[in-house]
Protein backbone atom coordinates (compact mmCIF):
# COMPACT_ATOMS: atom_id res chain seq x y z
CA UNK A 1 0.00 0.00 0.00
CA UNK A 2 1.31 3.65 -0.63
CA UNK A 3 1.91 6.37 1.85
CA UNK A 4 -2.10 7.63 1.21
CA UNK A 5 -3.50 4.51 2.67
CA UNK A 6 -3.92 4.66 5.90
CA UNK A 7 -6.70 4.11 8.46
CA UNK A 8 -9.22 7.14 9.17
CA UNK A 9 -7.74 7.77 12.61
CA UNK A 10 -4.53 9.03 11.38
CA UNK A 11 -1.11 7.81 11.43
CA UNK A 12 -0.27 8.15 14.98
CA UNK A 13 -1.89 5.25 17.49
CA UNK A 14 -3.18 5.18 20.34
CA UNK A 15 -4.65 2.61 22.52
CA UNK A 16 -7.85 4.05 22.51
CA UNK A 17 -7.60 4.98 19.16
CA UNK A 18 -6.84 1.08 18.35
CA UNK A 19 -10.06 0.37 20.53
CA UNK A 20 -11.74 2.07 17.65
CA UNK A 21 -10.96 -0.97 15.62
CA UNK A 22 -13.54 -2.87 14.50
CA UNK A 23 -11.28 -5.97 12.73
CA UNK A 24 -10.84 -8.06 15.69
CA UNK A 25 -14.60 -8.12 16.15
CA UNK A 26 -14.79 -9.14 12.35
CA UNK A 27 -11.75 -11.86 12.64
CA UNK A 28 -12.67 -13.59 15.62
CA UNK A 29 -16.36 -13.71 14.86
CA UNK A 30 -15.26 -14.88 11.45
CA UNK A 31 -12.77 -17.75 12.70
CA UNK A 32 -16.24 -18.81 14.53
CA UNK A 33 -18.30 -18.52 11.85
CA UNK A 34 -16.10 -20.50 9.36
CA UNK A 35 -15.69 -23.39 11.65
CA UNK A 36 -19.31 -23.79 12.53
CA UNK A 37 -20.65 -23.69 8.85
CA UNK A 38 -18.02 -26.25 8.32
CA UNK A 39 -19.26 -28.17 11.50
CA UNK A 40 -22.44 -28.06 10.74
CA UNK A 41 -22.30 -29.69 7.43
CA UNK A 42 -20.22 -32.25 8.33
CA UNK A 43 -22.20 -32.73 11.46
CA UNK A 44 -25.69 -33.10 9.31
CA UNK A 45 -24.04 -35.41 6.84
CA UNK A 46 -22.44 -37.50 8.97
CA UNK A 47 -26.09 -38.11 10.75
CA UNK A 48 -27.88 -38.76 7.58
CA UNK A 49 -25.22 -40.93 6.17
CA UNK A 50 -25.85 -43.22 9.90
CA UNK A 51 -29.65 -43.08 8.98
CA UNK A 52 -29.10 -44.09 5.50
CA UNK A 53 -26.85 -46.78 6.25
CA UNK A 54 -28.63 -49.88 7.28
CA UNK A 55 -31.75 -48.76 4.85
CA UNK A 56 -29.98 -48.47 1.32
CA UNK A 57 -28.08 -51.30 -0.05
CA UNK A 58 -26.82 -49.49 -3.25
CA UNK A 59 -24.39 -47.03 -2.93
CA UNK A 60 -25.76 -44.08 -5.75
CA UNK A 61 -28.81 -44.78 -4.37
CA UNK A 62 -27.89 -44.10 -1.03
CA UNK A 63 -26.30 -40.85 -2.01
CA UNK A 64 -28.74 -39.52 -3.65
CA UNK A 65 -30.63 -39.83 -0.58
CA UNK A 66 -28.37 -38.49 1.89
CA UNK A 67 -28.21 -35.44 -0.21
CA UNK A 68 -32.17 -34.92 -0.88
CA UNK A 69 -31.94 -35.16 2.86
CA UNK A 70 -29.18 -32.75 3.95
CA UNK A 71 -30.93 -30.35 0.72
CA UNK A 72 -33.98 -30.38 2.87
CA UNK A 73 -32.78 -29.75 6.33
CA UNK A 74 -30.62 -27.12 4.42
CA UNK A 75 -34.12 -25.31 3.39
CA UNK A 76 -35.86 -25.45 6.47
CA UNK A 77 -32.65 -24.50 8.24
CA UNK A 78 -31.69 -21.29 5.68
CA UNK A 79 -35.78 -20.04 6.20
CA UNK A 80 -35.04 -20.40 10.03
CA UNK A 81 -31.56 -18.20 9.57
CA UNK A 82 -33.41 -15.63 6.61
CA UNK A 83 -36.84 -15.31 7.95
CA UNK A 84 -36.29 -14.40 12.15
CA UNK A 85 -33.59 -11.39 11.70
CA UNK A 86 -37.37 -9.52 10.23
CA UNK A 87 -38.75 -9.57 13.55
CA UNK A 88 -35.74 -7.96 15.33
CA UNK A 89 -33.26 -6.20 13.01
CA UNK A 90 -34.42 -3.12 12.11
CA UNK A 91 -35.33 -2.56 15.73
CA UNK A 92 -31.78 -2.65 16.15
CA UNK A 93 -30.35 -0.74 13.72
CA UNK A 94 -33.24 1.90 14.88
CA UNK A 95 -31.49 1.45 18.32
CA UNK A 96 -28.42 1.58 17.26
CA UNK A 97 -28.72 4.46 15.54
CA UNK A 98 -31.05 6.71 18.43
CA UNK A 99 -28.96 5.21 21.21
CA UNK A 100 -25.52 3.75 20.83
CA UNK A 101 -23.99 2.24 17.76
CA UNK A 102 -22.67 -1.12 19.54
CA UNK A 103 -26.29 -2.41 20.15
CA UNK A 104 -26.98 -4.40 17.66
CA UNK A 105 -23.55 -5.82 17.23
CA UNK A 106 -23.49 -6.67 20.79
CA UNK A 107 -26.54 -8.52 20.45
CA UNK A 108 -26.35 -10.09 17.10
CA UNK A 109 -22.90 -11.99 18.35
CA UNK A 110 -24.73 -13.16 21.58
CA UNK A 111 -26.98 -14.79 19.31
CA UNK A 112 -24.32 -16.33 17.53
CA UNK A 113 -22.93 -17.71 20.57
CA UNK A 114 -25.40 -19.41 21.78
CA UNK A 115 -26.46 -20.76 18.40
CA UNK A 116 -22.73 -22.39 18.29
CA UNK A 117 -23.19 -23.74 22.09
CA UNK A 118 -26.36 -25.47 20.04
CA UNK A 119 -23.93 -27.22 17.96
CA UNK A 120 -21.35 -28.06 20.54
CA UNK A 121 -24.77 -29.59 22.76
CA UNK A 122 -25.80 -31.36 19.91
CA UNK A 123 -22.32 -32.92 19.26
CA UNK A 124 -21.85 -33.60 22.94
CA UNK A 125 -25.36 -34.98 23.85
CA UNK A 126 -25.86 -36.53 20.65
CA UNK A 127 -29.20 -34.71 19.61
CA UNK A 128 -31.03 -35.01 16.30
CA UNK A 129 -29.71 -32.58 13.84
CA UNK A 130 -33.15 -30.60 14.07
CA UNK A 131 -32.51 -28.97 17.11
CA UNK A 132 -29.96 -26.55 14.82
CA UNK A 133 -33.33 -25.17 13.61
CA UNK A 134 -34.18 -23.42 17.21
CA UNK A 135 -30.22 -22.63 17.73
CA UNK A 136 -30.83 -20.41 14.50
CA UNK A 137 -33.71 -19.66 15.61
CA UNK A 138 -32.50 -17.73 18.92
CA UNK A 139 -29.93 -16.43 16.90
CA UNK A 140 -32.36 -14.65 14.03
CA UNK A 141 -34.13 -13.05 17.42
CA UNK A 142 -30.99 -11.58 18.09
CA UNK A 143 -30.50 -9.85 14.63
CA UNK A 144 -28.18 -12.70 13.27
CA UNK A 145 -26.28 -11.56 10.52
CA UNK A 146 -28.44 -8.54 9.16
CA UNK A 147 -28.00 -6.84 12.03
CA UNK A 148 -24.57 -7.68 12.88
CA UNK A 149 -22.69 -6.43 9.46
CA UNK A 150 -24.68 -3.22 9.13
CA UNK A 151 -23.72 -2.50 12.83
CA UNK A 152 -20.24 -3.50 11.77
CA UNK A 153 -20.31 -1.03 8.09
CA UNK A 154 -22.44 1.57 10.19
CA UNK A 155 -18.77 1.65 12.42
CA UNK A 156 -16.67 1.71 9.53
CA UNK A 157 -18.74 3.90 7.69
CA UNK A 158 -18.84 6.57 10.47
CA UNK A 159 -15.05 6.14 11.65
CA UNK A 160 -13.59 7.29 7.94
CA UNK A 161 -14.22 10.40 5.57
CA UNK A 162 -16.04 10.13 2.43
CA UNK A 163 -12.34 10.00 0.58
CA UNK A 164 -11.38 6.92 2.23
CA UNK A 165 -14.52 5.44 3.04
CA UNK A 166 -14.76 2.76 0.42
CA UNK A 167 -11.27 1.37 1.03
CA UNK A 168 -11.94 1.34 4.79
CA UNK A 169 -14.80 -1.34 3.59
CA UNK A 170 -12.84 -3.27 1.64
CA UNK A 171 -10.54 -3.32 4.17
CA UNK A 172 -12.85 -4.93 6.75
CA UNK A 173 -14.13 -7.60 3.84
CA UNK A 174 -10.54 -8.45 3.68
CA UNK A 175 -9.69 -9.13 7.26
CA UNK A 176 -13.39 -11.15 7.24
CA UNK A 177 -11.94 -12.99 3.97
CA UNK A 178 -8.60 -13.92 5.30
CA UNK A 179 -10.47 -14.85 8.74
CA UNK A 180 -12.55 -17.54 7.13
CA UNK A 181 -9.90 -18.95 4.95
CA UNK A 182 -7.97 -20.30 8.29
CA UNK A 183 -11.21 -20.72 9.86
CA UNK A 184 -12.01 -22.71 7.00
CA UNK A 185 -8.23 -24.54 6.44
CA UNK A 186 -8.71 -25.83 9.59
CA UNK A 187 -11.73 -27.67 9.89
CA UNK A 188 -11.83 -30.26 8.41
CA UNK A 189 -8.43 -31.15 10.30
CA UNK A 190 -10.45 -30.24 13.65
CA UNK A 191 -13.47 -32.05 12.42
CA UNK A 192 -11.09 -35.34 12.29
CA UNK A 193 -10.01 -35.19 15.98
CA UNK A 194 -12.29 -36.79 18.17
CA UNK A 195 -12.77 -39.28 21.03
CA UNK A 196 -15.07 -41.55 19.67
CA UNK A 197 -17.72 -41.29 17.57
CA UNK A 198 -20.23 -39.67 19.46
CA UNK A 199 -17.97 -36.76 19.97
CA UNK A 200 -16.99 -36.43 16.24
CA UNK A 201 -16.20 -32.78 15.55
CA UNK A 202 -16.32 -31.97 19.76
CA UNK A 203 -12.76 -30.07 19.18
CA UNK A 204 -13.75 -28.17 15.98
CA UNK A 205 -17.10 -26.80 17.45
CA UNK A 206 -15.64 -26.15 20.77
CA UNK A 207 -13.13 -23.76 18.97
CA UNK A 208 -16.19 -21.82 17.57
CA UNK A 209 -17.26 -21.09 20.55
CA UNK A 210 -14.65 -20.02 21.96
CA UNK A 211 -13.46 -17.42 18.77
CA UNK A 212 -17.58 -16.40 19.50
CA UNK A 213 -17.44 -15.70 22.88
CA UNK A 214 -13.83 -13.85 22.94
CA UNK A 215 -15.51 -11.94 20.00
CA UNK A 216 -19.00 -10.88 21.94
CA UNK A 217 -16.59 -10.09 25.27
CA UNK A 218 -14.23 -7.73 23.06
CA UNK A 219 -16.88 -5.75 21.75
CA UNK A 220 -18.43 -5.54 25.19
CA UNK A 221 -15.38 -4.43 26.82
CA UNK A 222 -13.02 -3.37 24.47
CA UNK A 223 -14.40 -1.79 21.42
CA UNK A 224 -15.00 1.94 21.17
CA UNK A 225 -17.26 3.85 19.25
CA UNK A 226 -14.81 6.35 16.65
CA UNK A 227 -16.06 9.63 16.00
CA UNK A 228 -17.87 10.62 13.22
CA UNK A 229 -15.56 11.63 9.96
CA UNK A 230 -18.38 12.90 8.16
CA UNK A 231 -16.21 15.44 5.59
CA UNK A 232 -14.00 14.42 3.09
CA UNK A 233 -10.37 15.63 2.95
CA UNK A 234 -10.31 19.81 2.28
CA UNK A 235 -7.15 18.99 -0.81
CA UNK A 236 -8.71 17.48 -3.65
CA UNK A 237 -5.24 15.98 -4.71
CA UNK A 238 -4.82 14.38 -1.51
CA UNK A 239 -8.28 12.72 -1.68
CA UNK A 240 -7.10 11.50 -4.99
CA UNK A 241 -4.20 9.83 -4.29
CA UNK A 242 -5.87 7.16 -1.99
CA UNK A 243 -5.39 4.54 -4.53
CA UNK A 244 -7.61 6.19 -6.91
CA UNK A 245 -10.46 4.73 -4.97
CA UNK A 246 -12.15 8.37 -4.60
CA UNK A 247 -12.19 8.82 -8.50
CA UNK A 248 -14.23 5.77 -8.66
CA UNK A 249 -16.83 7.61 -6.68
CA UNK A 250 -17.25 11.27 -7.83
CA UNK A 251 -20.40 11.24 -9.80
CA UNK A 252 -22.18 9.23 -7.13
CA UNK A 253 -20.25 11.71 -4.09
CA UNK A 254 -22.61 14.84 -3.48
CA UNK A 255 -19.64 16.35 -1.41
CA UNK A 256 -16.90 15.84 -4.38
CA UNK A 257 -19.93 17.62 -6.67
CA UNK A 258 -19.91 20.39 -4.44
CA UNK A 259 -16.47 20.28 -4.65
CA UNK A 260 -17.48 20.38 -8.37
CA UNK A 261 -19.34 23.56 -8.00
CA UNK A 262 -16.76 25.23 -6.09
CA UNK A 263 -14.18 25.01 -8.55
CA UNK A 264 -16.62 25.78 -11.55
CA UNK A 265 -18.67 23.10 -12.90
CA UNK A 266 -22.67 24.07 -11.70
CA UNK A 267 -24.95 21.39 -10.22
CA UNK A 268 -27.93 20.45 -11.86
CA UNK A 269 -31.26 21.47 -9.97
CA UNK A 270 -32.55 18.42 -9.71
CA UNK A 271 -29.57 16.66 -7.80
CA UNK A 272 -31.89 14.94 -5.56
CA UNK A 273 -33.74 13.10 -8.24
CA UNK A 274 -30.85 11.18 -9.76
CA UNK A 275 -29.28 10.47 -6.51
CA UNK A 276 -32.59 8.29 -5.81
CA UNK A 277 -32.30 7.18 -9.38
CA UNK A 278 -28.89 5.45 -9.01
CA UNK A 279 -29.45 3.87 -5.16
CA UNK A 280 -32.68 2.20 -6.58
CA UNK A 281 -30.41 0.70 -9.28
CA UNK A 282 -27.89 -0.32 -7.25
CA UNK A 283 -30.09 -1.29 -4.97
CA UNK A 284 -31.65 -3.52 -7.75
CA UNK A 285 -28.31 -4.70 -9.29
CA UNK A 286 -26.82 -6.14 -5.45
CA UNK A 287 -30.10 -7.75 -4.93
CA UNK A 288 -30.18 -9.77 -7.78
CA UNK A 289 -26.39 -10.35 -8.13
CA UNK A 290 -26.72 -11.72 -4.34
CA UNK A 291 -29.26 -14.18 -5.22
CA UNK A 292 -27.05 -15.95 -7.76
CA UNK A 293 -23.98 -15.49 -5.22
CA UNK A 294 -26.24 -16.92 -2.65
CA UNK A 295 -27.49 -19.84 -4.78
CA UNK A 296 -24.72 -21.11 -5.96
CA UNK A 297 -22.78 -21.09 -2.35
CA UNK A 298 -26.04 -23.26 -1.24
CA UNK A 299 -25.44 -25.81 -3.75
CA UNK A 300 -22.01 -25.99 -4.11
CA UNK A 301 -21.84 -27.02 -0.23
CA UNK A 302 -23.81 -30.77 -1.56
CA UNK A 303 -22.28 -30.79 -4.86
CA UNK A 304 -18.50 -31.50 -3.53
CA UNK A 305 -20.05 -34.20 -1.11
CA UNK A 306 -21.47 -36.45 -4.22
CA UNK A 307 -19.84 -38.27 -7.24
CA UNK A 308 -17.61 -37.52 -9.00
CA UNK A 309 -15.80 -35.15 -6.25
CA UNK A 310 -16.91 -37.20 -3.30
CA UNK A 311 -15.04 -34.87 -1.06
CA UNK A 312 -13.71 -35.65 2.54
CA UNK A 313 -13.63 -33.29 5.71
CA UNK A 314 -10.01 -32.12 4.75
CA UNK A 315 -10.68 -31.37 0.76
CA UNK A 316 -14.23 -30.02 2.26
CA UNK A 317 -11.91 -27.57 4.37
CA UNK A 318 -9.59 -26.54 1.67
CA UNK A 319 -12.73 -26.22 -1.01
CA UNK A 320 -14.50 -23.56 1.19
CA UNK A 321 -11.55 -22.18 1.90
CA UNK A 322 -10.87 -21.19 -1.42
CA UNK A 323 -14.02 -19.18 -1.27
CA UNK A 324 -12.44 -16.83 0.63
CA UNK A 325 -9.60 -16.23 -1.39
CA UNK A 326 -11.75 -13.86 -3.41
CA UNK A 327 -11.62 -11.68 -0.25
CA UNK A 328 -7.89 -10.90 -1.05
CA UNK A 329 -8.13 -11.13 -5.22
CA UNK A 330 -11.26 -8.42 -4.76
CA UNK A 331 -9.38 -6.11 -2.46
CA UNK A 332 -5.99 -6.19 -4.73
CA UNK A 333 -8.36 -5.62 -7.96
CA UNK A 334 -10.40 -2.71 -6.41
CA UNK A 335 -6.79 -1.22 -5.85
CA UNK A 336 -5.83 -1.43 -8.95
CA UNK A 337 -9.08 -1.49 -11.49
CA UNK A 338 -10.21 1.95 -9.63
CA UNK A 339 -6.56 3.49 -11.07
CA UNK A 340 -8.41 3.56 -14.25
CA UNK A 341 -11.71 2.08 -13.96
CA UNK A 342 -14.93 3.60 -12.54
CA UNK A 343 -17.04 2.41 -9.60
CA UNK A 344 -20.12 0.72 -12.57
CA UNK A 345 -16.71 -0.65 -14.85
CA UNK A 346 -15.58 -2.55 -11.89
CA UNK A 347 -18.69 -3.73 -10.37
CA UNK A 348 -19.30 -5.08 -13.76
CA UNK A 349 -16.15 -6.75 -13.88
CA UNK A 350 -16.82 -8.37 -10.39
CA UNK A 351 -20.37 -9.64 -12.08
CA UNK A 352 -19.04 -10.89 -15.21
CA UNK A 353 -15.78 -13.27 -13.13
CA UNK A 354 -18.56 -14.37 -11.08
CA UNK A 355 -20.73 -15.37 -13.74
CA UNK A 356 -18.06 -17.36 -15.68
CA UNK A 357 -16.71 -19.40 -12.83
CA UNK A 358 -20.37 -20.64 -11.82
CA UNK A 359 -20.46 -22.09 -15.74
CA UNK A 360 -17.33 -23.39 -15.43
CA UNK A 361 -18.45 -24.94 -12.04
CA UNK A 362 -21.65 -26.55 -13.52
CA UNK A 363 -19.41 -29.00 -15.59
CA UNK A 364 -16.90 -30.07 -12.67
CA UNK A 365 -15.63 -33.22 -13.05
CA UNK A 366 -12.52 -33.25 -11.26
CA UNK A 367 -11.18 -31.30 -8.24
CA UNK A 368 -8.72 -29.78 -10.36
CA UNK A 369 -11.43 -28.30 -12.26
CA UNK A 370 -13.32 -27.25 -9.53
CA UNK A 371 -10.33 -24.72 -8.49
CA UNK A 372 -10.01 -23.52 -11.76
CA UNK A 373 -13.28 -22.50 -11.77
CA UNK A 374 -12.93 -20.76 -8.58
CA UNK A 375 -10.17 -18.99 -9.56
CA UNK A 376 -12.33 -17.12 -12.46
CA UNK A 377 -14.43 -15.97 -9.65
CA UNK A 378 -11.60 -13.75 -8.25
CA UNK A 379 -13.32 -10.25 -8.43
CA UNK A 380 -16.64 -11.54 -7.17
CA UNK A 381 -16.99 -10.02 -4.00
CA UNK A 382 -16.32 -6.23 -6.01
CA UNK A 383 -19.59 -5.23 -6.50
CA UNK A 384 -21.71 -5.35 -3.04
CA UNK A 385 -18.52 -3.95 -1.34
CA UNK A 386 -18.81 -1.37 -3.74
CA UNK A 387 -22.07 -0.90 -4.07
CA UNK A 388 -22.58 -0.86 -0.74
CA UNK A 389 -19.48 1.89 -0.14
CA UNK A 390 -21.68 4.09 -3.12
CA UNK A 391 -24.74 3.92 -1.26
CA UNK A 392 -23.05 5.01 2.03
CA UNK A 393 -22.06 8.18 0.50
CA UNK A 394 -25.54 8.81 -0.52
CA UNK A 395 -27.16 9.22 2.61
CA UNK A 396 -26.78 10.69 6.49
CA UNK A 397 -24.51 9.19 9.31
CA UNK A 398 -27.26 8.86 11.10
CA UNK A 399 -29.19 6.38 8.70
CA UNK A 400 -26.70 3.85 8.30
CA UNK A 401 -27.60 1.51 11.09
CA UNK A 402 -31.42 1.70 9.34
CA UNK A 403 -30.58 2.16 5.57
CA UNK A 404 -27.95 -0.93 5.91
CA UNK A 405 -30.47 -3.20 7.73
CA UNK A 406 -32.64 -2.36 5.62
CA UNK A 407 -30.58 -3.73 2.48
CA UNK A 408 -29.02 -6.47 4.40
CA UNK A 409 -32.24 -8.05 4.95
CA UNK A 410 -33.68 -7.28 1.64
CA UNK A 411 -30.41 -9.37 0.81
CA UNK A 412 -31.45 -11.81 3.56
CA UNK A 413 -35.01 -12.67 2.76
CA UNK A 414 -34.60 -12.47 -1.32
CA UNK A 415 -31.64 -14.95 -0.28
CA UNK A 416 -33.96 -17.02 1.80
CA UNK A 417 -36.44 -17.52 -1.44
CA UNK A 418 -33.58 -18.23 -3.49
CA UNK A 419 -32.12 -20.83 -1.37
CA UNK A 420 -35.00 -22.87 -1.26
CA UNK A 421 -35.85 -22.63 -4.56
CA UNK A 422 -32.37 -23.57 -5.49
CA UNK A 423 -31.91 -26.14 -3.20
CA UNK A 424 -35.76 -28.05 -4.93
CA UNK A 425 -34.27 -27.49 -8.34
CA UNK A 426 -31.11 -29.35 -7.21
CA UNK A 427 -32.70 -31.65 -5.64
CA UNK A 428 -34.89 -32.37 -9.36
CA UNK A 429 -31.78 -32.22 -11.38
CA UNK A 430 -29.70 -34.30 -9.35
CA UNK A 431 -29.82 -37.53 -11.07
CA UNK A 432 -29.94 -34.80 -14.74
CA UNK A 433 -27.44 -32.52 -14.87
CA UNK A 434 -26.54 -32.01 -11.03
CA UNK A 435 -24.83 -28.68 -12.73
CA UNK A 436 -28.24 -26.52 -13.24
CA UNK A 437 -28.08 -24.40 -10.37
CA UNK A 438 -24.75 -22.80 -11.39
CA UNK A 439 -25.97 -22.40 -15.01
CA UNK A 440 -28.87 -20.78 -13.81
CA UNK A 441 -26.51 -18.30 -11.02
CA UNK A 442 -24.69 -17.50 -14.10
CA UNK A 443 -27.59 -16.13 -16.24
CA UNK A 444 -28.70 -13.79 -12.79
CA UNK A 445 -25.15 -12.66 -12.17
CA UNK A 446 -25.34 -11.47 -16.15
CA UNK A 447 -29.05 -10.29 -15.56
CA UNK A 448 -27.66 -7.93 -12.62
CA UNK A 449 -24.93 -5.90 -15.11
CA UNK A 450 -28.61 -4.49 -16.70
CA UNK A 451 -29.48 -2.18 -13.84
CA UNK A 452 -25.61 -1.33 -13.16
CA UNK A 453 -25.28 -0.82 -16.92
CA UNK A 454 -28.18 1.87 -16.28
CA UNK A 455 -25.93 3.57 -13.41
CA UNK A 456 -22.94 3.70 -15.82
CA UNK A 457 -25.18 5.19 -18.77
CA UNK A 458 -26.76 7.88 -16.80
CA UNK A 459 -23.70 9.22 -15.17
CA UNK A 460 -21.95 9.66 -18.53
CA UNK A 461 -23.97 12.20 -20.21
CA UNK A 462 -24.48 14.61 -17.11
CA UNK A 463 -21.27 16.47 -17.23
CA UNK A 464 -21.68 16.96 -21.03
CA UNK A 465 -25.30 18.96 -20.26
CA UNK A 466 -23.50 21.17 -17.44
CA UNK A 467 -20.84 21.81 -20.45
CA UNK A 468 -23.82 22.61 -23.31
CA UNK A 469 -25.72 24.77 -20.73
CA UNK A 470 -22.82 26.48 -19.74
CA UNK A 471 -21.71 27.30 -23.75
Amino acid sequence: MGPGVTYPWGSRLSGFQMRTWIEPVVASTQVAGSLYDAGLLLVVKESFASNHTASQSLRGHQEDQQQKAISNFYIIYNLVVGLTPLLSAYGLGWLSDRYHRKISICTSMLGFLLCRIGLLLKVMLDWPVEVMYGAAALSGLCGGFSAYWSGVMALGSLGSSEGRRSLRLILIDLVLGLAGFCGSMASGHLFKQMVGHSAQGLLLTACSVGCAAFALFYSLFVLKVPESVSKPNNVYPTVDTVSGMVGTYRTLDPDELDKQNVSGNPLTSGKRKPSLTIITLLFVGAIVYDLAVVGTVDVMALFVLKEPLSWNQVQLGYGMASGYIIFITSFLGVLVFSRCFRDTTMIIIGMVSFATGALLLAFVKETYMFYIARAVMLFALIPITTIRSAMSKLIKDSSYGKVFVILQQCLALTGVVTSTIYNKIYQLTLDKFAGTCFVLSSFLSFLAIVPIGIVAYKQVPRPQQGERAEK
